[in-house]
């Protein structure tokens, strides 16, 4: 396995991890996880879910239903979006409603109005909305990133379009590109340090996103997604220690989770994810996430012949 490919395999499986570990908090303040849990550290199911052990929420089988769209469409569909034809977004919306129609364990209401939307009459993205601020389009982004790793205007167009699908704010739309942008780094190879950097510019440059100090809000509102995931990424430098963190931190901790498992895992490879939490996976998760990867990484100018 290529360093590359370990990376995005641990960005892809860390994402998953991070969903199944937070899930079972999610909606939970940190007093009540402590007197609960103590500290929160394994995949046990459960949650307002019920779900079973090592089960995954909309967050990773989104990711999922935006990563069969883009292996659909292969590289072809990719360059065709860059001459401006709609078909592989209309896919891509065609693959949110596959998913939507599935009965997912969990859909957001911004995510569901959207898909619904596009049901109804085909549009590719709804007007502006100030309800539209919060955190589905980001969580689902990583096969963009994969697919588009060596062309940033394929990346930005890509990630904008499946975004707007069901999120339509310029909040969305930093976050989604930004994170993007910072997974794309580590998955080059970014080192802790230089993650810290490269955080502590883009906050200056979106200050909106700024967490220092931290506030300790972890909602769906994605800058409390965002200042969460990146106080605790640039914190920590190990994967177990930011994962944990984040999930005991509460509310929307299933995101919170997987953005943090996505980023950590990309920055540590899949090689180094504590095997404890792999093996309690759903197996046929597992086996997408890694099919998905490889063909994902085989659409990207970066990807080694």
């Amino acid at each position: 396995m290529n360093d590359l490919h370990d990376r995005a395999l641990g960005a892809y499986l860390g994402f998953a991890i991070g969903d199944a570990l937070g899930a079972t908090v999610e909606f939970m303040r940190p007093r009540e996880i402590a007197a609960q849990y103590g500290v929160h550290r394994d995949i046990v199911g459960g949650g307002w879910l019920k779900l079973t052990r090592g089960q995954v929420t909309d967050d990773t089988t989104m990711c999922l239903a935006l990563g069969e769209a883009l292996l659909q469409g292969g590289s072809q569909a990719l360059g065709g979006l860059l001459q401006g034809d709609d078909c592989l977004v209309r896919n891509i919306g065609n693959a949110y409603v596959r998913w939507f129609k599935a009965k997912p364990v969990d859909c957001g209401n911004t995510c569901r109005r959207g898909i619904l939307r596009f049901l109804r009459d085909g549009s590719l993205q709804g007007d502006f909305n100030p309800g539209d601020g919060g955190n589905g389009a980001l969580m689902r982004n990583l096969p963009a990133v994969l697919a588009t790793l060596g062309n940033d205007r394929a990346f930005e167009k890509l990630s904008i379009a499946q975004a707007r699908l069901t999120h339509h704010h310029p909040l969305s739309d930093a976050a989604t590109v930004g994170l993007g942008r910072l997974l794309g780094s580590l998955l080059d190879g970014l080192e802790h340090s230089a993650c810290q950097h490269w955080v502590a510019q883009w906050v200056t440059e979106n200050p909106t996103f700024r967490f220092t100090p931290y506030r300790g809000y972890a909602t769906a509102y994605v800058v409390d997604t965002v200042q969460t995931v990146l106080h605790y990424l640039t914190l920590h430098v190990d994967f177990e220690a930011a994962l944990i963190a984040t999930v005991n931190q509460g509310d929307d901790a299933d995101t919170t989770g997987a953005l943090v498992g996505m980023l950590a895992g990309a920055r540590c490879g899949a090689a180094r994810l504590p095997q404890r939490w792999l093996r309690r996976l759903q197996p046929n998760i597992v086996q997408a996430i890694k099919f998905q990867t490889s063909g994902l990484l085989a659409l990207s100018p970066n990807h080694p012949n």
